[in-house]
Protein backbone atom coordinates (compact mmCIF):
# COMPACT_ATOMS: atom_id res chain seq x y z
CA UNK A 1 0.00 0.00 0.00
CA UNK A 2 3.09 2.51 0.79
CA UNK A 3 5.62 3.06 -1.29
CA UNK A 4 8.14 4.99 0.08
CA UNK A 5 8.55 7.91 2.46
CA UNK A 6 8.44 11.28 0.77
CA UNK A 7 10.76 14.01 1.39
CA UNK A 8 9.71 15.94 4.22
CA UNK A 9 9.09 19.35 2.48
CA UNK A 10 6.72 17.57 -0.18
CA UNK A 11 4.77 15.42 2.74
CA UNK A 12 4.12 18.97 4.79
CA UNK A 13 2.93 20.52 1.56
CA UNK A 14 0.49 17.39 1.23
CA UNK A 15 -0.62 18.04 4.69
CA UNK A 16 -0.63 21.76 5.18
CA UNK A 17 -0.99 23.45 1.89
CA UNK A 18 -2.82 21.45 0.12
CA UNK A 19 -5.88 23.41 -2.27
CA UNK A 20 -9.23 21.30 -3.10
CA UNK A 21 -9.30 20.71 -6.57
CA UNK A 22 -12.00 18.82 -8.73
CA UNK A 23 -11.02 14.94 -10.35
CA UNK A 24 -9.77 16.27 -14.48
CA UNK A 25 -11.83 14.91 -16.85
CA UNK A 26 -12.44 11.50 -17.36
CA UNK A 27 -9.69 10.02 -19.78
CA UNK A 28 -10.61 6.67 -20.91
CA UNK A 29 -8.03 6.06 -23.71
CA UNK A 30 -5.51 8.56 -24.62
CA UNK A 31 -2.43 6.56 -24.31
CA UNK A 32 -2.04 2.71 -25.76
CA UNK A 33 -2.25 0.70 -22.79
CA UNK A 34 -4.57 2.59 -20.67
CA UNK A 35 -7.29 -0.49 -20.22
CA UNK A 36 -10.94 -0.51 -21.75
CA UNK A 37 -12.73 -2.13 -19.27
CA UNK A 38 -10.91 -2.20 -16.31
CA UNK A 39 -11.11 0.24 -13.57
CA UNK A 40 -8.67 3.36 -13.56
CA UNK A 41 -8.41 6.57 -12.44
CA UNK A 42 -9.27 9.69 -14.69
CA UNK A 43 -5.31 10.91 -14.39
CA UNK A 44 -2.42 10.55 -11.88
CA UNK A 45 -1.77 8.41 -9.24
CA UNK A 46 -3.96 4.84 -7.57
CA UNK A 47 -3.48 2.05 -5.56
CA UNK A 48 -4.88 0.46 -3.14
CA UNK A 49 -9.24 -0.03 -3.50
CA UNK A 50 -10.51 1.45 -0.39
CA UNK A 51 -14.46 2.00 1.05
CA UNK A 52 -16.06 -0.44 -0.95
CA UNK A 53 -19.60 -0.21 0.33
CA UNK A 54 -23.13 -1.09 -1.32
CA UNK A 55 -26.09 1.44 -0.57
CA UNK A 56 -29.06 2.41 -2.29
CA UNK A 57 -28.29 0.75 -5.30
CA UNK A 58 -24.37 2.02 -6.05
CA UNK A 59 -21.44 -0.08 -5.50
CA UNK A 60 -18.81 2.84 -3.77
CA UNK A 61 -15.28 2.13 -5.13
CA UNK A 62 -12.75 4.45 -3.24
CA UNK A 63 -9.26 4.42 -3.92
CA UNK A 64 -5.81 5.68 -2.78
CA UNK A 65 -5.03 8.59 -5.02
CA UNK A 66 -2.08 11.39 -5.65
CA UNK A 67 -3.89 13.84 -7.48
CA UNK A 68 -1.01 16.10 -8.64
CA UNK A 69 1.38 13.33 -10.06
CA UNK A 70 1.76 9.79 -11.50
CA UNK A 71 3.76 8.46 -8.76
CA UNK A 72 2.84 7.78 -5.19
CA UNK A 73 2.50 10.74 -2.88
CA UNK A 74 0.21 12.28 -0.40
CA UNK A 75 -2.55 10.33 -0.14
CA UNK A 76 -6.13 11.38 -0.29
CA UNK A 77 -9.27 8.92 -1.25
CA UNK A 78 -10.96 8.77 -4.95
CA UNK A 79 -14.26 8.33 -5.54
CA UNK A 80 -16.44 6.20 -8.40
CA UNK A 81 -19.68 5.08 -8.18
CA UNK A 82 -21.43 1.65 -10.06
CA UNK A 83 -24.60 0.15 -11.02
CA UNK A 84 -22.80 -3.07 -11.91
CA UNK A 85 -19.45 -3.11 -10.70
CA UNK A 86 -18.22 -2.41 -14.32
CA UNK A 87 -19.20 0.87 -15.98
CA UNK A 88 -18.17 3.17 -13.40
CA UNK A 89 -19.03 7.44 -12.72
CA UNK A 90 -16.30 9.27 -11.81
CA UNK A 91 -16.92 11.76 -8.66
CA UNK A 92 -14.79 14.94 -7.20
CA UNK A 93 -12.01 13.72 -4.39
CA UNK A 94 -13.92 12.60 -1.29
CA UNK A 95 -11.58 12.62 1.56
CA UNK A 96 -8.27 15.14 1.72
CA UNK A 97 -5.34 15.00 3.72
CA UNK A 98 -5.82 17.64 6.59
CA UNK A 99 -3.79 18.31 9.99
CA UNK A 100 -3.69 14.86 11.16
CA UNK A 101 -1.92 13.21 7.70
CA UNK A 102 -2.22 11.64 4.56
CA UNK A 103 -5.76 9.45 4.08
CA UNK A 104 -4.57 6.28 3.82
CA UNK A 105 -6.15 2.79 3.47
CA UNK A 106 -9.35 2.08 5.32
CA UNK A 107 -13.31 0.89 4.71
CA UNK A 108 -16.45 1.93 4.63
CA UNK A 109 -20.06 0.83 5.95
CA UNK A 110 -23.44 1.89 6.12
CA UNK A 111 -24.77 3.02 10.04
CA UNK A 112 -27.38 1.10 9.51
CA UNK A 113 -28.49 1.12 13.54
CA UNK A 114 -27.25 4.99 13.94
CA UNK A 115 -24.79 3.79 16.73
CA UNK A 116 -22.76 6.84 15.82
CA UNK A 117 -25.52 8.96 16.22
CA UNK A 118 -24.42 10.68 12.46
CA UNK A 119 -27.58 9.83 10.88
CA UNK A 120 -31.22 8.67 11.52
CA UNK A 121 -32.63 5.63 11.82
CA UNK A 122 -34.84 6.21 8.33
CA UNK A 123 -31.62 7.82 6.96
CA UNK A 124 -28.39 5.96 7.75
CA UNK A 125 -25.24 7.25 7.75
CA UNK A 126 -22.56 6.08 5.30
CA UNK A 127 -19.21 5.88 7.79
CA UNK A 128 -15.79 5.66 5.97
CA UNK A 129 -12.79 4.26 8.93
CA UNK A 130 -9.31 5.10 7.38
CA UNK A 131 -5.55 5.44 8.88
CA UNK A 132 -4.17 8.99 9.74
CA UNK A 133 -0.63 8.75 8.22
CA UNK A 134 1.26 11.58 9.82
CA UNK A 135 4.14 12.28 7.77
CA UNK A 136 5.61 15.00 9.69
CA UNK A 137 6.03 12.35 12.56
CA UNK A 138 7.21 9.79 10.23
CA UNK A 139 10.02 11.99 9.32
CA UNK A 140 10.75 13.18 12.76
CA UNK A 141 11.52 9.46 13.75
CA UNK A 142 8.25 8.74 15.75
CA UNK A 143 6.94 5.31 15.83
CA UNK A 144 3.06 6.43 16.79
CA UNK A 145 2.53 8.56 13.43
CA UNK A 146 -0.41 6.82 12.14
CA UNK A 147 -3.66 6.37 13.91
CA UNK A 148 -7.62 5.63 12.63
CA UNK A 149 -10.36 8.20 11.93
CA UNK A 150 -13.64 8.37 10.75
CA UNK A 151 -15.48 10.33 8.42
CA UNK A 152 -19.74 10.22 7.44
CA UNK A 153 -21.79 11.05 4.43
CA UNK A 154 -25.29 12.29 4.06
CA UNK A 155 -25.47 11.95 1.10
CA UNK A 156 -25.03 8.93 -0.36
CA UNK A 157 -21.08 9.71 0.04
CA UNK A 158 -21.12 12.44 -2.36
CA UNK A 159 -19.64 14.93 0.46
CA UNK A 160 -17.89 13.96 3.76
CA UNK A 161 -17.53 15.30 7.45
CA UNK A 162 -14.57 14.40 9.56
CA UNK A 163 -15.32 13.38 12.81
CA UNK A 164 -14.33 16.29 15.25
CA UNK A 165 -12.77 14.07 17.45
CA UNK A 166 -10.28 11.75 15.57
CA UNK A 167 -8.56 10.10 15.79
CA UNK A 168 -11.03 7.47 16.92
CA UNK A 169 -7.77 4.78 17.78
CA UNK A 170 -4.56 6.18 18.80
CA UNK A 171 -1.65 4.25 18.10
CA UNK A 172 -0.28 2.54 21.15
CA UNK A 173 3.54 2.95 19.72
CA UNK A 174 3.46 0.63 16.72
CA UNK A 175 4.92 1.94 13.25
CA UNK A 176 3.02 -0.21 11.22
CA UNK A 177 -0.59 0.37 12.10
CA UNK A 178 -3.04 0.54 9.68
CA UNK A 179 -5.69 -0.17 6.73
CA UNK A 180 -8.95 -0.61 8.92
CA UNK A 181 -11.52 -3.22 7.79
CA UNK A 182 -14.80 -2.95 9.60
CA UNK A 183 -17.93 -4.89 9.82
CA UNK A 184 -21.19 -5.46 11.88
CA UNK A 185 -21.22 -8.26 14.04
CA UNK A 186 -24.63 -9.65 14.02
CA UNK A 187 -24.22 -11.94 17.08
CA UNK A 188 -23.34 -8.81 19.59
CA UNK A 189 -25.43 -6.26 17.45
CA UNK A 190 -21.88 -3.92 17.41
CA UNK A 191 -18.67 -3.61 14.97
CA UNK A 192 -15.33 -5.33 14.26
CA UNK A 193 -12.26 -4.28 13.11
CA UNK A 194 -9.47 -6.14 11.62
CA UNK A 195 -6.39 -3.84 11.68
CA UNK A 196 -2.82 -4.57 9.97
CA UNK A 197 -0.21 -4.61 12.48
CA UNK A 198 3.21 -4.99 11.50
CA UNK A 199 3.50 -8.60 10.06
CA UNK A 200 0.09 -9.49 12.01
CA UNK A 201 -3.23 -8.03 12.30
CA UNK A 202 -5.27 -7.07 15.36
CA UNK A 203 -9.01 -7.35 16.34
CA UNK A 204 -11.25 -5.10 18.19
CA UNK A 205 -14.76 -4.44 19.21
CA UNK A 206 -16.80 -1.23 19.33
CA UNK A 207 -20.56 -0.25 19.79
CA UNK A 208 -20.70 2.97 17.62
CA UNK A 209 -17.39 3.40 15.60
CA UNK A 210 -15.77 5.85 17.97
CA UNK A 211 -14.69 3.44 20.78
CA UNK A 212 -13.09 1.02 20.77
CA UNK A 213 -11.58 -1.80 22.84
CA UNK A 214 -8.80 -4.27 21.61
CA UNK A 215 -10.24 -8.16 21.40
CA UNK A 216 -7.27 -10.35 19.98
CA UNK A 217 -4.25 -11.22 17.74
CA UNK A 218 -3.10 -13.33 14.91
CA UNK A 219 -0.21 -14.29 12.62
CA UNK A 220 2.80 -13.68 14.66
CA UNK A 221 3.42 -17.45 13.82
CA UNK A 222 1.24 -18.16 11.01
CA UNK A 223 1.53 -17.68 7.49
CA UNK A 224 4.00 -16.09 5.31
CA UNK A 225 6.24 -12.93 6.94
CA UNK A 226 8.65 -12.33 4.45
CA UNK A 227 7.31 -8.20 4.46
CA UNK A 228 4.81 -6.04 6.04
CA UNK A 229 1.01 -7.46 6.03
CA UNK A 230 -1.65 -4.84 4.80
CA UNK A 231 -5.17 -4.51 3.66
CA UNK A 232 -6.74 -7.09 5.64
CA UNK A 233 -10.43 -8.41 5.10
CA UNK A 234 -12.30 -11.08 7.36
CA UNK A 235 -15.66 -12.73 6.16
CA UNK A 236 -17.85 -15.54 6.70
CA UNK A 237 -18.69 -17.75 3.81
CA UNK A 238 -20.95 -20.39 3.39
CA UNK A 239 -19.86 -24.20 2.04
CA UNK A 240 -21.12 -27.27 1.18
CA UNK A 241 -24.12 -29.31 3.61
CA UNK A 242 -24.68 -26.35 5.14
CA UNK A 243 -21.22 -25.28 6.94
CA UNK A 244 -19.63 -22.13 7.23
CA UNK A 245 -16.57 -20.96 7.20
CA UNK A 246 -14.35 -16.91 7.93
CA UNK A 247 -12.18 -16.02 5.23
CA UNK A 248 -9.37 -14.20 6.34
CA UNK A 249 -7.36 -11.66 4.00
CA UNK A 250 -4.13 -10.24 4.10
CA UNK A 251 -1.91 -8.43 1.92
CA UNK A 252 1.82 -8.75 2.28
CA UNK A 253 4.64 -6.78 0.76
CA UNK A 254 7.34 -7.76 0.04
CA UNK A 255 7.11 -11.94 -0.06
CA UNK A 256 4.55 -13.01 -2.91
CA UNK A 257 4.94 -16.26 -5.00
CA UNK A 258 6.32 -14.59 -7.60
CA UNK A 259 8.43 -11.97 -5.91
CA UNK A 260 7.40 -8.27 -4.47
CA UNK A 261 3.54 -8.05 -3.24
CA UNK A 262 0.50 -10.34 -3.34
CA UNK A 263 -2.64 -11.66 -1.03
CA UNK A 264 -2.66 -14.72 1.14
CA UNK A 265 -5.63 -15.56 3.04
CA UNK A 266 -7.01 -17.87 5.85
CA UNK A 267 -10.13 -20.25 6.66
CA UNK A 268 -10.87 -20.86 9.91
CA UNK A 269 -13.61 -20.23 12.80
CA UNK A 270 -14.40 -16.59 14.04
CA UNK A 271 -16.17 -16.34 17.60
CA UNK A 272 -17.09 -12.44 17.52
CA UNK A 273 -12.92 -12.07 19.32
CA UNK A 274 -10.59 -14.29 18.30
CA UNK A 275 -10.05 -15.92 14.73
CA UNK A 276 -8.55 -19.69 14.84
CA UNK A 277 -7.38 -21.14 11.49
CA UNK A 278 -8.19 -24.56 10.10
CA UNK A 279 -4.60 -25.17 9.69
CA UNK A 280 -1.16 -23.39 9.34
CA UNK A 281 -1.46 -23.54 5.57
CA UNK A 282 -0.20 -20.50 3.78
CA UNK A 283 -2.64 -19.90 0.67
CA UNK A 284 -2.57 -17.16 -1.87
CA UNK A 285 -5.78 -15.86 -3.53
CA UNK A 286 -3.50 -15.14 -6.99
CA UNK A 287 -0.65 -17.00 -8.22
CA UNK A 288 0.28 -13.81 -10.61
CA UNK A 289 2.37 -10.85 -9.99
CA UNK A 290 0.01 -8.42 -10.05
CA UNK A 291 -3.46 -8.49 -7.47
CA UNK A 292 -2.71 -6.41 -4.35
CA UNK A 293 -4.70 -5.02 -1.30
CA UNK A 294 -7.90 -6.80 -2.72
CA UNK A 295 -10.77 -6.46 -0.32
CA UNK A 296 -14.70 -6.86 -0.45
CA UNK A 297 -17.28 -4.25 -0.56
CA UNK A 298 -19.84 -4.67 2.13
CA UNK A 299 -23.19 -4.05 3.22
CA UNK A 300 -24.46 -6.47 -0.21
CA UNK A 301 -27.85 -6.74 0.06
CA UNK A 302 -28.80 -10.29 1.73
CA UNK A 303 -30.96 -10.92 -1.97
CA UNK A 304 -27.90 -11.12 -3.53
CA UNK A 305 -25.70 -12.75 -1.12
CA UNK A 306 -22.15 -12.71 -3.03
CA UNK A 307 -18.81 -11.80 -1.62
CA UNK A 308 -17.45 -9.33 -4.00
CA UNK A 309 -13.65 -8.41 -4.01
CA UNK A 310 -11.50 -6.21 -5.92
CA UNK A 311 -8.13 -5.49 -6.13
CA UNK A 312 -5.56 -3.11 -7.04
CA UNK A 313 -3.75 -4.78 -10.34
CA UNK A 314 -0.05 -3.87 -10.12
CA UNK A 315 2.83 -4.68 -7.86
CA UNK A 316 5.17 -2.57 -5.72
CA UNK A 317 8.00 -3.71 -7.46
CA UNK A 318 7.74 -1.71 -10.77
CA UNK A 319 4.16 -0.10 -9.36
CA UNK A 320 5.89 3.55 -9.81
CA UNK A 321 7.48 2.96 -13.60
CA UNK A 322 4.93 1.04 -15.82
CA UNK A 323 5.22 2.61 -18.77
CA UNK A 324 2.02 4.86 -18.33
CA UNK A 325 2.12 8.53 -18.31
CA UNK A 326 -0.65 10.65 -17.38
CA UNK A 327 -2.27 7.59 -15.42
CA UNK A 328 -0.64 4.65 -12.99
CA UNK A 329 -2.61 1.37 -12.13
CA UNK A 330 -6.10 -0.10 -13.03
CA UNK A 331 -8.09 -2.56 -10.10
CA UNK A 332 -8.95 -6.51 -11.82
CA UNK A 333 -12.26 -7.03 -12.74
CA UNK A 334 -14.44 -7.83 -10.03
CA UNK A 335 -14.89 -11.30 -9.28
CA UNK A 336 -17.06 -13.46 -6.73
CA UNK A 337 -15.24 -15.45 -3.49
CA UNK A 338 -16.73 -18.66 -3.37
CA UNK A 339 -15.39 -21.12 -0.30
CA UNK A 340 -14.80 -24.42 -2.17
CA UNK A 341 -13.49 -28.10 0.47
CA UNK A 342 -11.97 -30.13 -1.86
CA UNK A 343 -10.57 -33.18 0.23
CA UNK A 344 -9.37 -31.78 3.45
CA UNK A 345 -8.72 -28.81 2.10
CA UNK A 346 -10.01 -25.57 1.30
CA UNK A 347 -10.01 -23.22 -1.49
CA UNK A 348 -11.34 -19.81 -1.79
CA UNK A 349 -12.04 -19.36 -5.39
CA UNK A 350 -12.05 -16.28 -7.35
CA UNK A 351 -15.01 -16.40 -10.36
CA UNK A 352 -15.38 -13.14 -12.52
CA UNK A 353 -18.76 -11.62 -11.96
CA UNK A 354 -21.24 -12.28 -13.90
CA UNK A 355 -22.04 -8.81 -14.98
CA UNK A 356 -19.21 -8.72 -17.46
CA UNK A 357 -21.23 -10.53 -19.87
CA UNK A 358 -22.64 -7.43 -20.60
CA UNK A 359 -19.35 -6.45 -22.26
CA UNK A 360 -19.53 -9.36 -24.80
CA UNK A 361 -19.97 -7.43 -28.77
CA UNK A 362 -19.95 -9.22 -31.93
CA UNK A 363 -20.26 -13.13 -32.77
CA UNK A 364 -18.21 -15.76 -31.26
CA UNK A 365 -14.63 -17.29 -32.79
CA UNK A 366 -13.69 -20.80 -32.71
CA UNK A 367 -10.67 -22.58 -33.79
CA UNK A 368 -6.87 -23.09 -33.01
CA UNK A 369 -5.58 -20.10 -34.65
CA UNK A 370 -7.50 -16.66 -34.23
CA UNK A 371 -7.22 -13.32 -35.64
CA UNK A 372 -7.60 -10.71 -32.45
CA UNK A 373 -9.82 -8.14 -33.87
CA UNK A 374 -9.36 -5.69 -30.68
CA UNK A 375 -7.10 -5.96 -27.65
CA UNK A 376 -9.88 -6.57 -24.94
CA UNK A 377 -10.67 -10.29 -25.55
CA UNK A 378 -12.28 -13.54 -23.42
CA UNK A 379 -10.84 -16.36 -24.20
CA UNK A 380 -11.94 -19.66 -23.00
CA UNK A 381 -10.37 -23.12 -23.60
CA UNK A 382 -12.62 -26.29 -22.89
CA UNK A 383 -11.10 -29.36 -22.22
CA UNK A 384 -7.63 -28.48 -21.38
CA UNK A 385 -5.42 -31.07 -19.83
CA UNK A 386 -1.77 -31.06 -19.24
CA UNK A 387 0.04 -29.89 -22.42
CA UNK A 388 -2.83 -27.26 -22.89
CA UNK A 389 -0.65 -24.25 -24.67
CA UNK A 390 -2.50 -20.71 -25.08
CA UNK A 391 0.18 -18.42 -27.21
CA UNK A 392 -1.12 -14.61 -27.39
CA UNK A 393 1.36 -13.00 -30.50
CA UNK A 394 2.34 -10.11 -33.00
CA UNK A 395 4.28 -10.17 -35.87
CA UNK A 396 7.20 -8.85 -34.69
CA UNK A 397 7.57 -11.58 -32.36
CA UNK A 398 5.88 -10.58 -29.02
CA UNK A 399 4.50 -13.29 -27.49
CA UNK A 400 2.70 -13.66 -24.43
CA UNK A 401 2.06 -17.60 -23.38
CA UNK A 402 -0.06 -19.40 -21.14
CA UNK A 403 0.53 -23.42 -20.78
CA UNK A 404 -0.41 -26.43 -18.42
CA UNK A 405 2.76 -28.48 -17.76
CA UNK A 406 4.09 -30.74 -15.34
CA UNK A 407 0.96 -29.90 -13.16
CA UNK A 408 1.55 -26.24 -13.04
CA UNK A 409 -0.17 -23.22 -14.84
CA UNK A 410 2.35 -21.24 -16.40
CA UNK A 411 1.72 -17.59 -17.99
CA UNK A 412 5.81 -16.30 -18.99
CA UNK A 413 5.48 -12.85 -20.22
CA UNK A 414 9.38 -12.40 -20.18
CA UNK A 415 9.18 -12.20 -24.09
CA UNK A 416 5.78 -9.74 -24.33
CA UNK A 417 6.18 -6.25 -24.60
CA UNK A 418 8.30 -3.58 -22.40
CA UNK A 419 10.52 -4.63 -20.04
CA UNK A 420 13.54 -2.07 -19.19
CA UNK A 421 11.25 -0.16 -16.39
CA UNK A 422 11.97 -3.71 -14.20
CA UNK A 423 15.06 -6.08 -13.71
CA UNK A 424 12.30 -8.56 -12.76
CA UNK A 425 9.40 -7.44 -14.77
CA UNK A 426 10.06 -10.09 -17.39
CA UNK A 427 9.46 -13.46 -16.20
CA UNK A 428 7.82 -16.94 -16.15
CA UNK A 429 5.11 -17.33 -13.53
CA UNK A 430 4.14 -20.74 -12.37
CA UNK A 431 1.64 -22.02 -9.85
CA UNK A 432 0.79 -25.68 -8.62
CA UNK A 433 -2.00 -27.09 -9.64
CA UNK A 434 -2.25 -29.17 -6.52
CA UNK A 435 -5.47 -30.79 -6.23
CA UNK A 436 -6.90 -28.87 -8.88
CA UNK A 437 -8.29 -30.79 -12.34
CA UNK A 438 -8.16 -28.43 -14.70
CA UNK A 439 -10.62 -28.52 -17.08
CA UNK A 440 -11.67 -24.81 -18.33
CA UNK A 441 -8.77 -22.09 -19.17
CA UNK A 442 -10.61 -18.51 -19.14
CA UNK A 443 -8.65 -15.61 -20.25
CA UNK A 444 -9.81 -11.58 -19.72
CA UNK A 445 -7.33 -9.64 -22.09
CA UNK A 446 -7.35 -5.67 -22.24
CA UNK A 447 -4.45 -3.86 -23.27
CA UNK A 448 -2.25 -4.05 -20.77
CA UNK A 449 -3.51 -7.03 -18.62
CA UNK A 450 -4.15 -10.68 -18.78
CA UNK A 451 -6.06 -11.87 -16.05
CA UNK A 452 -6.17 -16.48 -16.42
CA UNK A 453 -8.67 -18.58 -14.29
CA UNK A 454 -8.51 -21.86 -14.00
CA UNK A 455 -12.38 -23.99 -13.42
CA UNK A 456 -13.59 -20.35 -13.13
CA UNK A 457 -11.04 -19.52 -10.54
CA UNK A 458 -9.70 -21.91 -8.80
CA UNK A 459 -6.70 -20.89 -9.42
CA UNK A 460 -6.19 -17.33 -10.76
CA UNK A 461 -2.78 -15.29 -12.43
CA UNK A 462 -3.24 -12.06 -13.12
CA UNK A 463 -0.48 -10.34 -14.85
CA UNK A 464 0.59 -7.20 -16.54
CA UNK A 465 2.24 -7.38 -20.02
CA UNK A 466 2.65 -3.93 -22.34
CA UNK A 467 3.88 -5.39 -26.05
CA UNK A 468 4.96 -2.94 -27.98
CA UNK A 469 2.65 -3.68 -30.91
CA UNK A 470 -0.93 -4.82 -30.30
CA UNK A 471 -1.12 -8.38 -30.30
CA UNK A 472 -2.94 -10.09 -33.34
CA UNK A 473 -3.27 -13.50 -33.50
CA UNK A 474 -4.05 -16.32 -30.42
CA UNK A 475 -2.92 -20.09 -31.19
CA UNK A 476 -4.15 -23.08 -29.37
CA UNK A 477 -1.84 -26.30 -29.31
CA UNK A 478 -2.29 -29.48 -27.23
CA UNK A 479 -5.58 -30.37 -25.83
CA UNK A 480 -8.21 -28.35 -25.82
CA UNK A 481 -11.15 -26.28 -27.93
CA UNK A 482 -10.87 -22.88 -27.65
CA UNK A 483 -13.46 -20.08 -28.66
CA UNK A 484 -13.26 -16.32 -28.43
CA UNK A 485 -15.29 -12.95 -28.04
CA UNK A 486 -14.66 -9.78 -27.94
CA UNK A 487 -15.08 -7.37 -25.17
CA UNK A 488 -16.47 -3.50 -25.60
CA UNK A 489 -15.01 -0.07 -23.72
CA UNK A 490 -16.75 0.56 -20.79
CA UNK A 491 -16.30 4.30 -21.56
CA UNK A 492 -18.42 4.52 -24.56
CA UNK A 493 -18.92 7.67 -25.83
CA UNK A 494 -16.57 9.30 -23.94
CA UNK A 495 -13.56 7.61 -26.02
CA UNK A 496 -13.95 10.10 -28.89
CA UNK A 497 -13.60 12.89 -26.51
CA UNK A 498 -9.43 12.29 -26.40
Amino acid sequence: MKFSIILFAVMLLGCTAHVKKQQPSVQADGEEYRPQYHFTPPAQWMNDPNGMVYFEGEYHLFYQHYPDSNVWGPMHWGHAVSTDMVHWEHLPIALYPDSLGYIFSGSAVVDRHNTTGFGANDKPAMVAIYTYHDPVGASEGQIDYQTQGIAYSLDKGRTWTKYEGNPVLPNPGIIDYRDPKVFWYDKDQSWRMILAVKDRVHIYASPDLINWEKKSEFGAEIGAHGGVWECPDLFELPIAGGESKWVMLVSINPGGPQGGSATQYFVGAFDGDVFTPEDEQTRWLDYGADNYAGVTWSDIPDSDGRRLFIGWMSNWQYANVVPTYTWRSAMTIPRELVLLKQKNNYLLQSKPVQELQSLIVGEQAMGSDLKLTSATQKIMVNKVAQGTRVSIKNAQGEMLVIVIEEEQLVVDRSKAGKSAFSDVFAARHTASLGDIVPVTLTVYMDRSSVEVFVNEGELVMTNLVFPEHSFERVQLSGPGQMKMVALKSIWGEQQEEL
